[in-house]
């Protein structure tokens, strides 16, 4: 009879977890031949009849390290609720007075597919995903393998966040530990006590209108030394805040002329770097021109034109055309000047092949 049971229970979860895996969602009036009274859910299963379905065929290989990795999960977590059976689990841990859950999202293919593992509320952590605050990007998960234990790798997960506790964050992004968070600042919540002894002072009828009449109940809470405590640092906390406003009104021409005075200075530098591009470009000219290359080519050209000059002045002479004092004179002092530009020319050839086109000076 045992056995009989446990396969109706399977049968009927399978049937379950086919629908939920699909997506499929079958109308009513198709589902209701599913939706036994129990009465007549025992009675078929203790005397099935010979329409049935026969047993549910054997779990491949894939269900099967399925299933085992769920009971791993199981096994290490004691805590561990089934939100929806074997694809979605959510373990409760608490971190600085505040709970925080681990959320186990199972794709159809797992174990070959890998575990999507989330928390909630959003926390700032290393191992979880800083743009949402909510998916676990731990190595854990991101090289889970069909090899790998579920449980293990929670458990480690669960152990990390212990060592290093991750920090709520408000829907702006700073962070919270169980408290309440502003500009950075941290502020505690006072502690919630287990009992209430003002509670133990009251007569029944009190108690009653405390139960029963909301106004009476606010009254009670409003006087409570938490609640007092809460709202007196609130108001501490908005005339801080209002204060720091007003010192920043007051530094806002402060700023307003440091801004000016950068962006004048940014516009000098504009213009100082404008100038110096253009000198930079004027020193490169100049450099060029008076490079050793440059300077010996002009050598060069120049000591031909004088070696032309004085043939010049030769073939003049040779024609009777000048007189032999003044031949004399005027090409002795072209061919020394054409001698001195070769001389030159060769001297800086030499400096070229030693030192290049730009020797340093020393």
């Amino acid at each position: 009879m045992t056995n009989s049971l446990r396969q109706a229970y399977s049968e009927e979860d399978c049937f379950k977890w086919k629908v939920q895996d699909t997506g499929l969602h079958a109308p009513r009036t198709k589902l209701a031949k599913f939706k036994l009274e129990p009465s007549q859910k025992r009675m078929n299963w203790l005397f099935p009849s010979s329409k049935g379905s026969g047993p549910l065929p054997p779990l491949n290989s894939l269900q099967q390290q399925r299933q085992r990795q769920i009971e791993s999960l199981k096994t290490a977590h004691s805590s561990l609720a089934e939100i929806q059976k074997d694809v979605e689990y959510r373990i409760p841990f608490t971190v600085n007075n505040s709970t925080i859950n681990v959320n186990i999202l199972l794709p159809p293919q797992f174990p070959q597919e890998k575990p999507v593992v989330s928390v909630y509320p959003p926390v700032g952590h290393h191992l979880v995903d800083s743009n949402n605050g909510t998916n676990v990007t731990s190595p854990l998960i991101a090289n889970f393998g069909m090899h790998s234990d579920l449980g293990k790798v929670i458990h480690s997960l669960l152990d990390e966040f212990r060592k290093s506790p991750p920090v709520l964050t408000g829907a702006t992004g700073r962070c919270v530990r169980g408290t309440a968070g502003l500009n950075g600042h941290m502020y505690k919540m006072p502690e919630i006590p287990d009992t209430f002894p003002e509670l133990s002072e009251m007569s029944v009828s009190q108690l009653k209108d405390l139960s029963e009449q909301e106004d009476v109940l606010l009254e009670f809470f409003a006087c409570l030394p938490q609640l007092k405590r809460v709202t007196a640092d609130k108001e501490e906390l908005v005339n801080s805040i209002v204060n720091m406003a007003k010192k920043n009104l007051q530094l806002e021409p402060q700023l307003e002329g440091k801004r000016q005075e950068m962006l004048f200075k940014y516009e000098q530098l504009t213009q100082n770097k404008s100038a110096f591009e253009t000198k930079m470009q004027r020193q490169h000219e100049l450099s060029e021109s008076c490079s050793l290359s440059a300077l010996q080519a002009r050598l060069k050209v120049a000591a031909h034109q004088a070696e032309e000059e004085s043939e010049e002045m030769a073939e003049s002479f040779l024609e009777g055309k000048s007189e032999i004092d003044d031949f004399l004179a005027n090409f002795m002092e072209k061919r020394t000047l054409c001698h001195s530009r070769r001389a030159k020319e060769e001297k800086l050839q030499q400096s070229i092949n030693m030192h290049g086109q730009f020797p340093s000076s020393h």
